[in-house]
């Protein structure tokens, strides 16, 4: 069953925020944006704000919806991940860290590709510059290699 969720990253001037992800968490340890699955009958925008808060304390809007990224993870048919990812630069309440992991603002030249997720460096850049975007990213079982992948960009 492909899971769904969101992603989001918060722009300020010229700033990213970022969460590192804590052990125990898909993806810890791994630098990302804030998001995390939806629930039943939710939608991407609702998740999105509802998830952003829970782990930043911050309230988004003006959410633009850059495209849908598909992720499997070994040898499968259908995508275990389907994620929306949003930006914004509107966003109000105290930053706060939560138990998902820490929080920090990167200036978008030293983002720290290399404690990402292997994908991010290629639709990353897209998002930074506004850009709209889909793809399919085919990782070994347990996530630690990109092996293949699709991005189309418009």
């Amino acid at each position: 069953m492909t899971l769904l969720a969101t992603l989001c990253h918060i722009k300020r001037a010229n700033n990213l925020l970022l969460q590192r992800k804590s052990a125990g968490f898909f993806g810890e340890g791994k630098w990302n944006g804030v998001g995390g699955k939806l629930r039943l009958g939710e939608s991407p925008s609702e998740g999105v704000k509802r998830e952003v808060l829970e782990e930043t304390g911050l309230q988004v809007s003006q959410l633009k919806l850059h495209g849908v990224l598909k992720f499997y993870f070994g040898r499968v048919e259908k995508p275990e991940w389907t994620v929306y990812v949003f930006s914004t630069r509107v966003f109000k309440g105290k930053l706060k860290s939560s138990e998902e992991g820490l929080l920090q603002w990167f200036a978008f030249g030293e983002i720290p590709y290399e404690q990402m997720w292997q994908d991010d460096k290629y639709w990353l850049p897209l998002l930074l510059k506004n850009r709209d975007f889909s793809g399919d990213f085919y990782f070994n079982g347990d996530g630690t290699e990109l092996l293949d992948f699709n991005l189309e960009s418009t």
